[in-house]
């Protein structure tokens, strides 16, 4: 059985609602990897360190059931879900076509003003990595990239993308935290902000399909080295 990681006690004095509190802390700890794929939720201990009361946290894993993050299995209990093969794959994808079709039309309709946040953007990333910071370049890769989107000017796109967004989210994090993984992506990100910027349209798409790619190898990879997915 996995040993189960604990979970800090929650900011009480938050202007948020508790329940999105208590939600929004269990499913960072499993996007980032501090829950780790089958390790079993109790909903007494997980209130108990995080100092609340046990509604909230079934609540919040009621919702992470529907999000796809959490399995209730009937007689067992709730668990982490595993990192399928088949998931994986699909997801990125389905993220490799719509990358790099944001790409492509970012280069063609993105406005000065976003151009230069997109270049901000990238020197955080470049700062992160540097820093050997996983946080904040997972965040700062966020960023980079729903500016993309944004530039985009389709609407459907950000909105299917918005729905990937905790399986993305939750992919980035293992993809970025791989051994050499942050330096090549900070190159990966310069070239793509280079094509966009000369309105390239076809070397944008190409740039950010490759780089999607990539991320779904070392994802792969470095789930076969920890032995963390299923192989379904």
């Amino acid at each position: 059985m996995i040993k189960r990681h604990k979970l800090p006690p929650v900011n009480l004095e938050s202007y948020k609602p508790l329940r999105e509190i208590v939600f929004e802390t269990i499913r960072e700890a499993i996007i980032s990897g501090h829950l780790r794929p089958g390790e079993r939720l109790m909903e007494v201990q997980l209130a108990q360190e995080m100092g609340v009361s046990r509604t909230p946290v079934r609540e919040a894993i009621r919702k992470l059931e529907l999000e796809g993050l959490l399995i209730m299995l009937p007689r067992k209990g709730t668990y982490v879900a595993e990192l399928s093969l088949k998931d994986i794959i699909d997801v990125f994808e389905i993220r490799a076509a719509l990358d790099s079709l944001a790409a492509g039309l970012a280069a063609e309709r993105i406005s000065d003003g976003e151009l230069e946040e997109l270049e901000r953007s990238f020197l955080s990333v470049v700062e992160a990595a540097e820093q050997n910071d996983l946080r904040s370049i997972v965040d700062t890769d966020t960023i980079f990239h729903d500016i993309i989107y944004k530039a985009s000017r389709n609407e459907r796109l950000i909105q299917i993308i918005n729905n990937l967004r905790e399986q993305i989210q939750r992919f980035r994090t293992t993809s970025l935290a791989f051994p050499g993984r942050m330096q090549v992506a900070v190159d990966e990100h310069r070239k793509i902000v280079e094509a966009i910027s000369e309105r390239n349209v076809a070397l944008a798409q190409a740039l950010a399909q490759e780089h999607i790619e990539n991320a779904e190898n070392i994802m792969l990879e470095s789930l076969k080295k920890s032995g963390q997915w299923t192989g379904k």
